[in-house]
């Protein structure tokens, strides 16, 4: 089941033209009312042939598109668009077309969600998305110590030694490392990483994944508050 409607605290986009491609009402009816609480501008598009008239007729800065269309016909990789410049491209795949859609997903340009998803994952690829679009506002990569995120590749560091994340595993560091010394309940991280509150033990056993990884060989830096939550910092600075 998709995730409710909720205002995002913080509007993300700055205008940015959105092409939202899907055959199910409801479906797109979630994202154009997402995005454009989030600060972007919708335009809709129904099928395949629908979206190359829309993509003849403007300029867009990103599509998101339905992988299971069928007449996707001139929006894959390797096709050309009717416009000068080809948007980035957000699919939303299930997992029974992952096989033949990985292979088209190329860094920086493309990215995917699989359904059914949750709305703060579109967000947070939307987002990543679009970033490298603007070069006029660049963006300093979030970093604590030696601890490193870069969103452009969704990748983080911990000194030289890379860090192999999930999804949900780089959406948490990232909360805790943008919020250090500050503490987040657990019902702060389940909505911020899944845009739903989960049961504690669920939220319990993320931090416990992405703690023995970011925590592995060097001091500590995510730390529990008992009967609080959790934070990010140096032992010795607790909030």
């Amino acid at each position: 089941m998709y995730g409710s409607i909720e205002k995002p605290p913080v509007a993300r986009g700055d205008g940015q033209q959105v092409l939202i491609v899907v055959d199910d009402l409801g479906v797109g009816e979630l994202l154009s009312t997402t995005l454009e609480l989030a600060g972007y501008q919708v335009s809709e598009a129904g099928t395949g042939a629908e979206a190359l008239l829309r993509l003849a007729e403007r300029r867009f800065d990103l599509v998101v598109l339905d992988a299971t269309l069928p007449d996707l016909e001139g929006l894959g990789r390797g096709r050309r668009f009717p416009v000068a410049e080809r948007p980035p491209v957000l699919f939303l795949a299930g997992y029974d077309v992952l096989g033949s859609l990985l292979p088209e997903v190329g860094l920086g340009q493309e990215d995917y969600v699989t359904k059914p998803f949750r709305v703060a994952e579109v967000l947070a690829r939307v987002q990543v998305l679009l970033r490298g679009r603007n070069p006029a506002r660049p963006e300093v990569a979030p970093a604590y110590a030696d601890l490193v995120l870069d969103d452009t590749t969704c990748q983080a560091r911990r000194g030289t030694r890379a860090l192999d994340l999930t999804p949900a595993e780089y959406r948490l560091l990232r909360h805790l490392l943008v919020n250090a010394h500050k503490v987040l309940s657990k019902e702060q991280i389940g909505r911020h990483v899944w845009g739903e509150f989960r049961g504690d033990n669920a939220i319990e056993q993320l931090v416990s994944r992405l703690r023995r990884k970011v925590d592995h060989t060097e001091y500590p830096l995510i730390h529990t508050r008992r009967g609080f939550g959790y934070w990010l910092g140096r032992t010795g600075d607790e909030p």
